[in-house]
């Protein structure tokens, strides 16, 4: 199931009642200013942005798509499946740099995951007011979280009855918010039953179209000729189309027999059962051109004064205003900013509208309204006539005022300035031409893209950060990455190409006459507008579309070529010199990000065969004793791990241990190395557990390395079973008895080791049944960010019941099975925060014979 209404006649119409429900109720619960749902998409690893509410769609397309492996907190909510709160800009940038560098403006936000059961359907989101007392938001989380619950649960019975996954693959339905206030101008409500036929009207609808009390309009015709008698086969199919759950995404715009422009916006309530006869509808009707007498006192002001609602629509303009808008009124209002001044829809200007939308404060501005020729001669004869742009936020309407910049009395109030910055970004130096001050929004992209990068490690993650950030800022669709090597360019990455195509170039040498080659020995950018211009400069080269641009970046980090990076566009396209000096520039900082990876690839290698080497090649073994071991190295940052497992003879029996040094890096991988051969060495003598801990913790503290271990020591009898454990400070142990039940093991234990040198391990003896699984494991394997290390215990302990239960697999999986399904989850994490260690340990029934 899709958001797209061709696919479904009833189910779209329903999801989208639900999730525009309960973004409403998110909104006016918690006090927010704008709300949404992601939801996941049928492509995997992307969420997409299914319902805004309160702020204007076509301004945040950047972020309508969101891969979940990104630092971001939406896809941290879905990835994790954890809230994410965050109160203030402050808060934003130190958490989600990416993020604060796209919306640099004070605003909180909070994101909760839609979750049901094992399913995570996507993240329900609002923004609010800064504040800078964190605990203020928490009830706000309290009530979305119970509302994403309850969204979850009418999912799954969305599942349930249509019989396939919810998912979203349309571009976002962008709504009003509750209303906060008396509404900006005329407003009338009605109500419509489809299984009555009846249309029910408030009594300021029937003194807005004029219906007198003997009259009436109790029908759908009857309303559409009373609200606009010219375009009532557009508003009857649209009231049909919302009865069948599909309202139409923005207000209809109508016109009344006089002319004046009129806006119906149509919805159906919360629900997710449609009656036979179809949904009821709901709806009200504006009519902006019947001002109150604040707009009547506007219209006589000499500077260009209209209204903006949270979607962008023109609510309001004075007769200036659309004088310098260069339409007539009446194709002003109704109709949103960009339609109705097509000369503001421009990048340089979209960045202080989303500042006025989200920040508390005006928001000052130049904007420029270009020549045209039935325009009187213009104040700047070569390029437009420019104007102070002030826009007011209220809590649902935007207030703006057009002055001439070359009439201000006095310049604009600042607004406060940006977390980090001394200054406004948009406060003019005192010797600044109105023409000089621009926006930030186009260097938005390349800041986003370097601190991404800075956050990259190894070769992979840096091409994925350049998929993520750089193709979509510039509508790129393929990507190939060549890395230099032995004066050879290979293939390191590749999106979007044809299947097969990119392999003939890989491996090619420094003397192909290639665009990919030629960008790197020459040190030069590469531009093709289209694939004429490319088979004119390399007559013969094999091509993957018959149209089509393409960009070809040398990657050079500091003189030194590391390869090249090639951008393909699926149309002909311009590259305008700002275009080629961003992508010239950025494709800099790719080579420098590429170098670091590659020495990261190679000192991890070094490491993790360093830390390979204090492992155990193999573990020690009995015949009525099966173990299986597992070892994960983290995955964030290069630093090797302290964890390790081992089994040792001891006696006639075996030692069981597992083992977690505190921190990472070189240190901590030596003092794991010191503690395995020092419990080796207490093992092989057959000492007690607590005397084996004991002693181990002494030497630990006079080797003072300045950390501390964990360790859980078990010394087992095969023959009968019997077990003694002894514990300091690690997770306890989780007992798998042969008939399928699961324990966590409460068993008494001291403190760390490398602390007190006087600490006492207390012994626990348990019966290790045949058939019985005992598992250690290191906290790697059981804790997650936000969640309860308790909580992924019990997970645990439930994945082992399930994975070794004998009804689940016809004559029976082998212990190694087991680890590896433990483990699977762990193995697909992308960045691994911590090392993973897992020692399992089965009896096997008597066989009639014995060590």
């Amino acid at each position: 199931m899709t958001g797209r209404a061709e696919h479904d006649t009833r189910t779209p119409g329903r999801l989208a009642a639900l999730l525009t429900g309960i973004t409403a109720e998110a909104i006016g619960a918690a006090d927010g200013f704008a709300g949404g749902v992601y939801l996941r998409s049928s492509t995997p690893g992307l969420l997409r942005l299914a319902v805004l509410s309160g702020l204007p769609g076509p301004l945040f397309r950047p972020w309508w798509r969101l891969h979940v492996d990104r630092r971001f907190p939406v896809a941290d909510a879905y990835r994790l499946g954890v809230q994410v709160v965050l109160p203030d800009a402050t808060e934003t940038m130190r958490r989600y740099p990416q993020f604060a560098a796209g919306l640099p403006f004070q605003f909180g936000s909070v994101y909760v995951p839609v979750v049901e059961g094992p399913t995570v359907y996507g993240v329900l989101t609002l923004l609010r007011p800064s504040t800078s007392d964190a605990t203020t938001v928490l009830p706000d989380r309290d009530r979305m979280a119970q509302l994403a619950e309850d969204l979850g649960a009418a999912l799954r019975s969305l599942e349930d009855t249509d019989g396939s996954p919810v998912a979203w693959d349309d571009e976002p339905l962008c709504v009003r918010p509750p209303a906060a206030g008396p509404p900006a101008a005329p407003v009338g409500r009605f109500a419509w039953d489809p299984a009555t036929d009846v249309v029910t009207s408030d009594n300021r609808l029937r003194a807005l179209l004029g219906v007198a009390p003997g009259q009436s309009a109790d029908t759908p015709q009857a309303l559409a000729d009373a609200v606009a008698a010219a375009d009532s086969h557009q508003i009857l199919t649209a009231l049909r189309e919302t009865a069948a759950g599909r309202p139409p995404p923005l207000p209809l715009h109508v016109h009344a027999v006089d002319g004046t422009p009129r806006l119906m916006e149509l919805w159906t309530p919360h629900d997710t059962a449609a009656p036979p006869g179809g949904h009821p509808v709901r709806g009200i009707v504006l009519d902006p051109h019947v001002g109150s007498a604040a707009d009547k006192a506007a219209d006589l002001l000499p500077e260009g004064v209209f209204c903006l609602d949270r979607l962008g629509l023109v609510v309001y303009a004075n007769p200036r205003a659309a004088e310098i808008l260069g339409r007539p009124r009446s194709e002003v209002l109704g109709r949103t900013l960009w339609e109705a001044a097509p000369w503001l829809d421009r990048p340089a200007y979209e960045d202080h509208l989303r500042e006025a939308l989200l920040a508390p404060h005006p928001v000052h501005c130049h904007v420029v309204r270009p020549l045209k020729h039935e325009e009187v001669p213009l104040a700047d004869p070569h390029g437009g006539d420019w104007f102070s742009l002030s826009v007011y936020p209220g809590p649902g309407i935007l207030t703006c005022k057009l002055v001439p910049a070359d009439r201000m009395a006095d310049p604009p109030p600042e607004p406060a300035p940006r977390p980090g910055s001394e200054a406004p970004a948009d406060a003019p130096l005192a010797d600044e031409s109105p023409a000089a001050v621009t926006s930030m929004a186009p260097l938005y992209r390349p800041i986003i893209l370097a601190i991404a990068l800075t956050e990259a490690v190894t070769a992979h993650q840096v091409s994925a950060v350049v998929m993520q950030e750089l193709l979509p800022a510039f509508g790129g669709r393929r990507l190939a990455i060549y890395l230099l090597q032995d004066r050879h360019l290979y293939l390191a990455w590749e999106s979007g190409f044809p299947k097969g195509f990119l392999a003939p170039f890989d491996g090619v040498g420094l003397d192909t006459r290639l665009p990919g080659v030629e960008t790197l020995t020459t040190g030069k950018p590469l531009f093709f507008e289209s694939m004429h211009q490319l088979t004119a400069a390399y007559p013969g080269i094999p091509l993957d579309a018959t149209e089509g641009a393409r960009a070809f970046l040398p990657l050079i980090a500091s003189g030194r070529p590391v390869g090249s990076c090639i951008l393909g566009f699926d149309r002909p396209r311009n590259f305008s010199t700002e275009e080629r000096t961003v992508l010239t520039a950025l494709a800099g900082l790719i080579a420098h990000a590429m170098e670091k990876a590659h020495r990261y690839d190679t000192e991890a290698a070094l490491a993790r065969g360093l830390q390979q080497a204090l492992l155990p090649r193999r573990l020690s073994g009995h015949p009525r004793v099966e173990t299986v071991g597992r070892y994960l190295a983290g995955t964030q940052g290069m630093d090797v791990g302290g964890d390790w497992y081992d089994v040792v003879e001891s006696g006639d029996g075996l030692a069981l241990v597992i083992g977690d040094v505190q921190g990472h890096g070189v240190q901590a991988a030596a003092t794991m190395g010191q503690l395995r051969s020092a419990v080796r060495a207490f093992a092989l003598g057959d000492h007690p557990p607590d005397e084996v801990l004991s002693g181990t913790n002494r030497l630990l503290i006079d080797l003072d390395p300045g950390l501390f271990a964990s360790c859980c020591y078990i010394r087992l009898d095969p023959v009968t079973g019997l077990a003694r454990v002894a514990r300091a400070g690690h997770p306890p142990p989780i007992l798998r008895f042969p008939d399928g039940r699961t324990h966590v093991l409460d068993i008494p234990g001291g403190v760390v080791l490398g602390v007190d040198a006087h600490a006492q391990y207390p012994v626990t003896e348990l019966q290790l049944e045949p058939g019985a699984i005992l598992a250690l494991y290191t906290d790697g394997l059981v804790e997650q960010p936000g969640v309860d290390i308790d909580e992924g215990i019990t997970a645990l302990r439930v994945a082992l019941a399930r994975a070794g239960s004998p009804a689940a697999r016809p004559g029976g999986r082998s212990l190694a099975a087991v680890a590896d399904r433990l483990t699977a989850r762990a193995r697909h994490v992308a960045d691994r925060p911590d090392d993973i260690a897992l020692l399992l340990t089965a009896r096997r029934p008597a066989s009639g014979h014995h060590r």
